[in-house]
């Protein structure tokens, strides 16, 4: 592997601010420059003596390096929370595109969508799909088109790997979910997830039904991301190749929650006060009014 290249304080502080929430970036970016912009301003008096001649030296200092960083640090800030924003643009971009394609075909052009993607656009997607679901997320970019963990995340406190495969000719296999396996423990993880864009072996679907690990594949992935399916980790039923089917769909004779089809957003049941389907059950958005998405409960 090729040895990382040094970079400048600047392109650390930039990488570390495009990392943060692009709002956040911005008002790191107006506080240092307000408590910069005071240091420099403080008048420095000569010293009276000798003695005083180390004080005057220190302070004389740091009013020096807030002259200059009053202005390089909010600049560094200030890219990286464009960084960080046109990341975030990105991401949802790359979501809303595979979204918005219907769930029910058959080969679903969605599907297509995702078969097409690169390596690293894969990688946001999932990023993204994991991020809508209310799981905070790092893109740790696992190495390479094929290379170790690819995100970490934390979800009520705990922490989950995934690590995302793009093989558009090839079923992954057990050995990929038996060694992510040996990375989950070995980072204490709470669970892990292995998501393609292709399909899993019989064998990887066998070694994952016993473990803390919920194998997602291109269809799932797709019916996640279109709001038919929801992603809850940890639970066996989840874990085996059949385990996401069906929870979403018509919401025939079930109790779990559905994501909201247009904004991702967790869906509560309600009854029609009036109208033709007055008494009658439904699932409305909980971001109600400001969302009114609604799904029929059918008996």
């Amino acid at each position: 592997m090729a040895r990382r290249r040094r970079q400048s304080v600047f392109e650390d502080l930039v990488e570390i601010a495009s990392k943060l929430p692009w709002k956040v970036g911005l008002v790191l970016a107006f506080v240092s420059y307000l408590v910069l912009h005071a240091v420099a301003g403080i008048k420095v008096d000569q010293p009276a003596n000798v003695g005083t001649m180390g004080n005057f030296m220190i302070k004389q200092f740091a009013v020096t390096f807030a002259a200059f960083g009053q202005v390089l640090l909010p600049f560094c800030f200030l890219i990286g929370a464009g960084w960080s924003f046109f990341k975030q643009r990105k991401n949802e971009q790359l979501y809303e595109s595979i979204a918005t394609h219907t769930p029910t075909e058959t080969k679903s052009s969605a599907l297509q969508a995702v078969e097409r993607l690169s390596w690293q656009e894969f990688e946001l997607l999932v990023g993204e799909s994991f991020r809508r679901k209310g799981y905070t997320v790092k893109e740790t970019g696992g190495g390479g088109a094929d290379g170790g963990i690819d995100l970490e995340m934390s979800l009520n406190g705990q922490k989950y790997l995934v690590q995302c495969k793009q093989w558009k000719a090839f079923k992954v296999g057990v050995q990929v979910v038996r060694e992510f396996f040996g990375v989950m423990v070995a980072n204490s993880a709470k669970g892990g997830f292995v998501v393609t864009s292709g399909v899993f072996t019989d064998d990887a679907v066998s070694f994952a039904e016993d473990k803390n690990i919920t194998l997602i594949d291109g269809r799932k992935l797709v019916k996640i991301i279109s709001g038919v399916q929801v992603l809850q980790p940890l639970k066996k039923e989840d874990v085996s190749p059949s385990g996401l089917e069906g929870t979403h769909g018509s919401n025939k004779g079930t109790n779990a929650s559905p994501f909201c089809p247009k904004c991702n957003n967790a869906m509560v049941k309600r009854i029609a006060k009036q109208g033709a389907n007055a008494g009658k059950e439904f699932w409305g958005c909980s971001q109600y009014p400001k969302c009114k998405s609604v799904i029929a409960i059918t008996t």
